[in-house]
């Protein structure tokens, strides 16, 4: 009896271990910063995720752009796709990467939206994310528009900012894979291992391109 609660106790001290914090650094080709790679961090220890990605996501079309131009969500999201520009718009989304370029690839969707009437509220469309992947948005009318989105099984998930920074917090502690997508990165570059532990970690991961400038 006495070694059966020993072992309840030291499972219930198992499933509750310590979450750990792990910094993510994102550099191009020529060693700077890239902002708006997700970093994906897959770990071992599955069953113990606390952290979760958006179900639902707004995107906008605004002076022929997508607006946010990278967003990170979870598989099965649903997103609203709302057009603020005055003329029509389209919405193609297409597997990213290598795969876009296949003939094969019959997934994605597309939308047509109306464009926003004077004085009144903006049109709108809605798609959901079925599969795990990036994802390229564009527009039929307007070639130069281009936004993605991360669908991502991983609840671990983020985008790095302007520092080229990801923070992830309360992984799970034991090794774990670190990898990173870029839109411009179309060969994946190898993902790197870790261990995660209560101490906060710091690890680089560095792109094989530079990224083009964004328009503004």
């Amino acid at each position: 009896m006495k070694n059966t609660l020993i072992s309840l106790a030291l499972a219930a001290l198992s499933s509750h271990a310590a979450a750990g914090n792990l910094q993510v650094l994102v550099l191009d080709k020529d060693s700077k910063p890239v902002a708006d790679a997700v970093v994906v961090v897959v770990p071992a220890n599955r069953g113990a995720a606390k952290a979760a990605l958006p179900m639902q996501v707004t995107i906008a079309q605004e002076k022929m752009r997508f607006v946010p131009a990278v967003s990170v969500v979870a598989v099965g999201a649903r997103a609203s796709f709302v057009n603020n520009d005055p003329w029509e718009h389209h919405v193609r989304a297409s597997a990213a990467g290598f795969a876009q370029f296949s003939t094969a690839n019959s997934g994605g969707f597309e939308l047509r939206i109306d464009g926003k009437p004077e004085g009144k509220p903006a049109r709108s469309a809605e798609a959901v994310f079925e599969k795990a992947g990036a994802v390229l948005l564009g527009c039929h009318i307007h070639g130069s528009m281009r936004g993605h989105v991360f669908v991502s099984e991983s609840p671990w998930a983020v985008l790095t900012g302007a520092d080229g920074m990801a923070n992830m917090e309360q992984l799970p502690d034991g090794a774990a894979q670190v990898k990173v997508w870029h839109a411009d990165q179309l060969i994946d570059i190898a993902p790197q291992q870790t261990t995660v532990s209560a101490a906060p970690g710091k690890t680089t991961l560095q792109l094989s391109v530079v990224p083009r400038r964004r328009r503004i």
